[in-house]
């Protein structure tokens, strides 16, 4: 059982990530946020919980680079929870950054296609996801050069093995790799917790489980709708999607024999969350796909704001235990919602639109 090897340093990492929770912006902060009339007004409303990461900053920065900042805080500090990290929480902080380094190989093999310049495509990769020998990647003059470097020189060897060739990564098929990717990442992940002799049975297996299941069905379902009105055949969708979850293996049967969203519909009902995202977003019954990102249903939340919402939801609740890794990743989570947050806040105000402020802002 975990508690057996929760060691000491552990258990100080975790009252150290604890404090980062608490030190999230609150319901007055974001308050006085929406307040502001210019971004350098934001700049200093944040500085207390920001500091000297925004104090490089020029006087009325964008928004990027205001997010980018942000962004360095969140890192540095993951950074030095992961240098101090020992056991199964080293390996499970490894696993948090393999999304990130996921979506990095697939910016990396979309810009050798498309002949783009190395440094830029460095800098905007995700720091979550660097690794010691990404740089590497970028030396390949052609995509087959690319994938024998994926293969060797990255921690998602294991993803791309028996999965995909170098034939699979060309413009059109780049999602399709990236969704194969994940699906072996969160397979991986959630057998790795339920069966890790310091795993199996422990708070942190229950906590992720919830995790990895709930991410899986978003997946699946974020899939499927956005194959409508695509080359992707039925077959190849249900390839994508992952072999766990609260859907599988009746609702993933399903949503990979859906035609449109009425039958995605159908297919999660049996799920209450998922069936109630879709009523109060108005999907289904005839409407289309127009309110997955943001569409007029309801009151203009879309099917992405609704899994976000309940993202949050897990992610608070995961600190209700305790003696659990899982308060690693809520806290990431939390704080990536308080970096959307911060730059949709920032945007509204450059754009002269604050009255669009509040129905997109989660305050934990």
């Amino acid at each position: 059982m975990e508690g057996l090897f929760y060691n000491v340093q552990n258990g100080y990492i975790e009252g150290i990530v604890r404090g980062y929770r608490n030190a999230l912006l609150t319901g007055q902060n974001y308050g006085n946020l929406t307040q502001c009339e210019t971004i350098d007004d934001v700049k200093l409303q944040l500085s207390p919980a920001y500091g000297d990461f925004l104090s490089a900053l020029p006087p009325n920065p964008s928004t990027s680079a205001l997010a980018n900042k942000a962004t360095e805080k969140l890192v540095s500090e993951f950074r030095y929870l992961q240098s101090n990290a020992t056991g199964s929480l080293a390996k499970f902080m490894e696993y948090l950054t393999y999304g990130y380094m996921i979506d990095n190989v697939a910016l990396l093999i979309t810009g050798t296609l498309h002949e783009r310049d190395t440094r830029e495509l460095l800098e905007r990769c995700h720091p979550l996801g660097w690794f010691e020998t990404m740089p590497v990647l970028c030396v390949a003059t052609n995509i087959e050069e690319l994938y024998n470097s994926v293969l060797i020189e990255t921690p998602l060897a294991p993803y791309f093995k028996g999965s995909l060739s170098h034939q699979d990564l060309d413009e059109l098929n780049i999602e399709i790799v990236r969704n194969t990717l994940y699906k072996n990442y969160l397979e991986d992940f959630h057998n790795w917790v339920n069966t890790d002799s310091e795993m199996a049975g422990s708070p942190t297996a229950e906590v992720m489980t919830e995790v990895l299941e709930f991410e899986a069905d978003r997946r699946a379902i974020n899939i499927t709708l956005n194959s409508f009105g695509t080359d992707l055949s039925k077959g190849e969708r249900k390839k994508l999607y992952p072999s766990f979850g609260r859907l599988y293996p009746e609702g993933s049967l399903m949503l990979s024999r859906a035609d449109d969203v009425e039958g995605v519909r159908i297919a999660v009902e049996g799920i209450s969350d998922y069936k109630n995202f879709f009523d109060q977003t108005g999907l289904g019954g005839g409407s289309g796909i127009g309110n997955m990102a943001g569409g007029s249903g309801g009151e203009g939340r879309s099917l992405e704001d609704m899994f976000y919402e309940k993202e949050m939801q897990i992610s608070k609740l995961a600190f209700t235990r305790q003696f659990t890794h899982s308060v690693v990743y809520a806290w990431v989570k939390l704080k990536e919602q308080e970096i959307r947050n911060i730059t949709w806040i920032s945007e509204c105000i450059a754009q002269n639109q604050k009255e669009r402020i509040g129905n997109y802002i989660s305050v934990f």
